[in-house]
Formats: structure tokens, sequence, C-alpha cells
């Protein structure tokens, strides 16, 4: 069993593994590579994630997503892990980047949780459909009460139906890119930021300490063997994270009193 841990307490051994695994990732060409899994979002086409918003499918299709991104930085680096940004915000919590995404440069060199580059390809795509961006994400950070509170996090986790807490969890999330801003405030090119990957994984790490309160919820029982395209996975397959090998280091019983912080 492998834990994802919060952005803020990564000791230095496991963000240093998780920065070599992003530079080794952003090295390759093929569909191993970060250009490849972070395209599969939005741009370049033909592979985008239409079904995955708005929908029931929005939980497990970036679980899988996350999921089979984080094999390819363990193909490159075995003991890197994903990790989680805890974006609520609020009178004792300032809106903020975590500082192992936040800076630019790590000992003289550049950061590479600060921001990716856009494949040309993508970016002449986007440009077609009238969609402008830079070579390199960025982000411009916005009004801090875009940013979901502590209250409202409590207030989505104590939503018992599956369809009802997909649907107000995803309203945080979006409000959460849109805060980010700069690349991340536009979902075709959303996931070629470092920062989305650990915004994604709070989203599923939130969705993992629903499950632990609400035994048995689960998505609605017609959609529980349809598949997630691009992913060779299903919706059933993506419930159980112990299955898939991986959990959060608070998502017990401590849980609770995290999300009361």
């Amino acid at each position: 069993m492998r834990f994802r841990r919060n952005a803020d307490r990564l000791t230095v051994g496991q963000l240093r593994l998780l920065r070599d695994a992003f530079e080794a990732v952003y090295g390759i060409g093929d569909d191993r590579g970060y250009a490849y899994h972070a395209g599969i979002h939005g741009l370049p086409l033909p592979i985008g994630c239409d079904n995955a918003h708005g929908t029931p499918y929005f939980l497990p299709w970036h679980r899988a997503y996350l999921y089979f991104f984080e094999r390819a930085l363990r193909d490159r680096v075995p003991d890197a892990m994903l990790t989680w940004w805890d974006w609520r915000a609020g009178p004792q919590r300032p809106a903020r980047v975590p500082d192992a995404f936040a800076r630019r440069t790590v000992a003289g060199r550049r950061n590479p949780l600060f921001s990716a580059e856009v494949p040309r390809l993508a970016l002449d795509q986007g440009r077609s459909a009238g969609m402008t961006v830079g070579r390199r994400t960025r982000r411009e950070p916005g009004d801090p009460s875009l940013l979901p509170t502590p209250v409202e996090v409590r207030r989505v986790l104590e939503l018992r139906d599956f369809l009802d807490f997909t649907a107000a969890l995803e309203d945080l999330h979006n409000r959460v890119h849109v805060w980010t801003g700069g690349h991340m405030a536009m979902v075709p090119f959303a996931a070629f930021d470092p920062i989305f990957w650990a915004h994604h994984t709070m989203c599923d790490r939130l969705w993992r300490i629903w499950q632990l309160r609400h035994p048995g919820a689960r998505p609605p029982s017609a959609i529980l063997d349809e598949a997630l395209p691009p992913f060779r996975m299903t919706v059933r397959q993506t419930l159980d994270v112990a299955a898939l090998g991986y959990d959060y280091a608070v998502a017990s019983s401590s849980s609770a009193v995290e999300t009361r912080r």
C-alpha cells in the first residue's frame, strides 16, 4: 500500500522523488510521457474528457486518470507518489499554491513542478478554436473568495447521495481551476500545469473520505460496469482505492478531524 500525502507535508526525500519523476516524464515523447498524459484531458485531439465533466463519471474518470498517470511517474521513479493540494481557504487559511509547486527554481535549477511545456500540436489546435496560450504553463491566482472554505467542504462531505455529492464537489473543483487562472482556467490546457494533478488528487482524496463516511454509497448501479475511455477500467474498478494500491495518509478515522481544520 502506498500513501499520497499533503503537498505541504512532504519530506525532502518525498518531494525530490516527485520532482525527479515529473522531470523524467517531461523528456519522453511517446505515450509514456507527460505531454501524452496531460493531453488526454483536452488538447491535442482526438482524445478528450467531454464525458468526464458534468456527469456521474466525473470522479471515477479522474480517479482512473490519476492512477494511470501515477503509474507513468512510477515507471520512471518507482517510489514517487502523487501529492494533494489542500486548497481550502478562509480567515485562518490564506489562499495559496503549495511551495512545492510555487517555487520557480530549486537549488539553482528550474523547478519541474512550477510549469511545463504545452506541445505545439495542442497550441495549434487551440489557436484554431480561438484559444491562444503560452508555450509554458502559467498561473494567475485571482479572488481568494473563489476558493472553497473548510465549511463548504464539510457540507459537501455530509451529502449522502453520490449524484448530489459529485455535483457539489465538481462545483468546488471548478472554482479552484478559475482561481488558479492561466492554463488551469481552460479545460483543454489545464492538465499541462503540474498543479492540476495535485488539485485533482485533492478531489480524489475527498471522494475517498466521503466513501469512508458513507459506507455502501456508490455511483448509480446502471453505470458501474461502464468503461472510462481511454482508460481500460470501469467505474466499478475505481471504487476501491486499496485494490488500486494506494490510500491517503489521513483518509482514516483521522480524516474527519483533518477536514474540520
